[in-house]
């Protein structure tokens, strides 16, 4: 029996969607929140991320620990993730365990915010900032993307920085989840072995009193302008290079001959980026990578080499990278396109990964788009697509950021 996609809507707006797959031994389910980074006040920077952590802290009843042995007894895998636009709270486990797992996370959805956690969650938090700020890339590529969304809230930092998650506050903390877990802003995503009809009549019963919010995004207006930034480091002997580029939105059909470009020019051992720069050994690493978001998207491009042959790989990435679209040849495009498929299909063969990009495409886009019909739309991606977002898109860095070691700088 093939892979059914369900779909039921609760009186107070939340929407539950499934592949249900009866052949699976296992199912996964998820809530995604469609809230995120972009959609917090400069001043509260961090604060979803922040919120993601404190749902693990305890819920009525069950204190942060008694939350992991409660997973634990069901066998259950649990994790949460905070992007630009998703929070998202998930588990695996055996489909035998897939109602208790869900009445657990329906219930963590409520958490206390208890004042002391928050304080102490606060310092884990913080030391995750200065985790990632020790690292050159991450440094770089935060400083450029907020150069490439210039003021708007894309470019916010989704951990925030020390100032602002210093001054989240308790009554902070309770206004954000308040406002922005409504039910109408919230999906439950499922996949695997799950009487779908069972899991709707459960989910009536214990969220069917969560109420909406009426929180919406506020888009903005996205511009863009050219920038060069320069950093330096003590704590690297390489150079980082970083330069990104507009390109088609998530919901954009246009996307797939996006990522199939992308794969081309710079992704993995047989892309053109690696035999131009790292097979000839000018640099460690070469890629370009696409990112689709809601109303926007970004070709970013990146390298790590030698200070002395950082202007070397700059140019080359340049040349290879626009010209990507008319140099290649039919074989090239089938095996790009084959790559993609299994790559899309291997993440999708567990239930788990069904649940994560069925979740975040309609956290994103608010709608449902089968796998089967996303495999179909990057097999029909032709050498003419891939010129017209060549046209549309130009993959011309607008943005450009170097981290040099600090002697050289």
């Amino acid at each position: 029996m093939s892979v059914e996609t369900r779909e039921h809507k609760l009186d107070n707006g939340l929407r539950i969607v499934a592949e249900v797959d009866p052949s699976a031994a296992s199912a996964a389910a998820g809530f995604f929140v469609r809230t995120g980074a972009r959609d917090e006040e400069p001043r509260h920077m961090g604060i979803s991320h922040f919120l993601e952590h404190m749902v693990f802290r305890g819920t009525e009843g069950l204190d942060g620990e008694a939350i992991d042995r409660a997973f634990e007894s069901l066998g259950a895998s649990h994790n949460a993730w905070t992007s630009a636009e998703v929070t998202a709270f998930h588990g695996h486990a055996l489909a035998e365990s897939l109602p208790e797992m869900l009445d657990l996370l329906a219930r963590i959805m409520r958490p206390t915010l208890d004042d002391d956690d928050l304080h102490d969650e606060r310092g884990v938090i913080l030391e995750e900032i200065a985790m990632y700020e020790d690292q050159p890339f991450w440094r770089l590529w935060e400083a450029v993307t907020e150069a490439y969304y210039g003021g708007h809230a894309m470019g916010h930092r989704v951990l925030g920085t020390n100032e602002t998650v210093q001054a989240i506050s308790p009554q902070d903390m309770r206004n954000w989840h308040e406002a922005r877990y409504g039910s109408d802003c919230i999906t439950l995503s499922l996949a695997g072995r799950l009487d779908f009809d069972s899991v709707v009549s459960r989910m009536e019963d214990s969220i069917g009193h969560w109420t909406p919010t009426g929180a919406d995004r506020d888009w903005g207006k996205l511009e863009h302008r050219a920038h060069e930034l320069t950093l330096t480091s003590d704590r690297t002997a390489q150079a980082y290079l970083i330069g990104c580029a507009p390109a088609p939105p998530l919901a954009d059909d246009r996307r797939h001959a996006a990522a199939v470009l992308a794969w081309l020019a710079g992704r993995g051992d047989g892309s053109a980026l690696h035999w131009a720069l790292v097979d000839t050994g000018i640099a460690e690493d070469a890629r370009l990578e696409y990112e689709g978001h809601d109303r926007s998207g970004m070709f970013a491009a990146w390298s790590v080499c030698d200070p002395g042959r950082i202007a070397e790989v700059e140019s080359t990435i340049r040349d290879v990278v626009t010209k990507v679209a008319d140099n290649v040849s039919d074989e090239d495009l089938k095996r790009a396109r084959s790559m993609i498929a299994t790559a899309v299909t291997v993440h999708g063969e567990l239930p788990a990964g069904r649940m994560q990009r069925l979740g975040r495409r309609l956290a994103t886009c608010g709608d449902v788009l089968p796998l089967e019909e996303e495999l179909a739309r990057v097999e029909a991606v032709t050498r003419d697509d891939l010129r017209a977002i060549c046209d549309e898109y130009p993959p011309e860095p607008i943005v450009t950021g170097r981290l040099v070691p600090e002697t050289n700088g």
